[in-house]
């Protein structure tokens, strides 16, 4: 038997009598109408007893494009994501698209979304009135970035003429837009324009310093490197180092999108990672991309796993605008039933 749903915008299909799935429901119906709107707060009243997770979507280019996109935020807020972030697109060149797509998330789902929103090439009128247009649309929670230099992310970094040169400076200017939950990035090995790396987890102090009350991590393929970042961040900052700090997570699919993935994050794969990969690839002239992708699967849930054992806040997902294999993975930690994932595999 198949109930049919349709409420305040949400509509999806639960499977009556599934013990996994009718819990959630309720829980969708909560978010609904919970006073949560910050990032910090959804997490904290969240009804589950499973860890906490959100997702990150980028804008979509094209119609068809966002016909995948709002399928994947609809499964997404079915299976009950506490939040959702948007990315802003390199040089700001996605901005109204992202604005519009947040605000239509806002509008017509449950998902809290959180935008990104980065410094490239914006002057401060420029990022003031970017912050404005999330506040006109409701959309009070906010990632800061510096964000890379477009068009070549590992390149020179140039500020706006009239910009800021730090990621600090650009939470100083929401905080003091005031109304607004602010987020920013945090880097397990260290960025890598970072002299050393007790220099990154000195930025990372001054953004939170600045006004921040979370940070969300660079991804990342072994648990050790969150644990070590959240070590450093206390050790330096016993109060300020403790906020929270939500991993992210993405499931490698193939060597070769991984090794570009880290190549252009100025990064490299743990050389025990690699060895796995590069087995489960096989020696052939083309990469066993299903060996590969049912590896990546398996080491994230072994990341969330530790994770989990570790007291993260919650869990953080990179899905690429797709279900699966982020299903996979919530799956693998029960945080979704088999019959809602035969569900989302019959919907693809």
């Amino acid at each position: 038997m198949i109930w049919s749903c349709q409420f305040a915008g949400s509509s999806g299909e639960f499977v009556a009598g599934d013990e996994d799935t009718v819990p959630r429901f309720i829980t969708m119906l909560s978010m609904l109408t919970t006073s949560a709107s910050s990032v910090l707060d959804r997490i904290e009243e969240s009804t589950s007893e499973r860890i906490p997770f959100s997702v990150e979507f980028f804008p979509a280019r094209t119609d068809e494009a966002l016909e995948k996109l709002w399928a994947s935020v609809r499964m997404f807020e079915q299976w009950g994501a506490c939040f959702a972030s948007m990315t802003y697109g390199a040089g700001g060149s996605n901005r109204d698209r992202m604005v519009d797509i947040t605000a239509r998330m806002r509008r017509e789902t449950s998902l809290l979304p959180l935008a990104h929103l980065t410094a490239v090439n914006h002057s401060r009128v420029e990022l003031e009135q970017v912050l404005q247009a999330f506040v006109d649309n409701d959309i009070h929670n906010v990632l800061a970035l510096r964000g890379d230099p477009p068009g070549d992310p590992l390149g020179v970094w140039r500020k706006h003429p009239e910009g800021v040169e730090f990621a600090s400076e650009l939470v100083e200017i929401i905080r003091e837009k005031g109304g607004v939950e602010i987020g920013v990035a945090a880097f397990p090995n260290g960025h890598f324009r970072a002299p050393t790396l007790d220099a990154d987890t000195q930025f990372t102090l001054q953004k939170l310093r600045a006004g921040a009350s979370f940070a969300v991590t660079q991804i990342f393929f072994e648990a050790d490197a969150y644990l070590r970042l959240r070590d450093r961040l206390v050790e330096a900052d016993k109060e300020i180092g403790s906020r929270p700090l939500i991993p992210s997570i993405m499931p490698i699919t193939s060597l070769k999108s991984a090794h570009r993935m880290v190549q252009l994050s100025g990064s490299r794969l743990p050389r025990s990672v690699e060895q796995r990969l590069d087995k489960a690839a096989g020696s052939g002239p083309e990469e066993n991309v299903q060996a590969v992708s049912d590896l990546g699967i398996q080491m994230s849930l072994e990341i969330c796993e530790r994770l989990i054992a570790e007291g993260v806040p919650a869990l953080h997902f990179d899905t690429l605008n797709k279900v699966f294999p982020i299903a996979d993975v919530l799956r693998g930690l029960g945080i979704i039933s088999d019959a809602e994932l035969e569900i989302a595999k019959n919907t693809r």
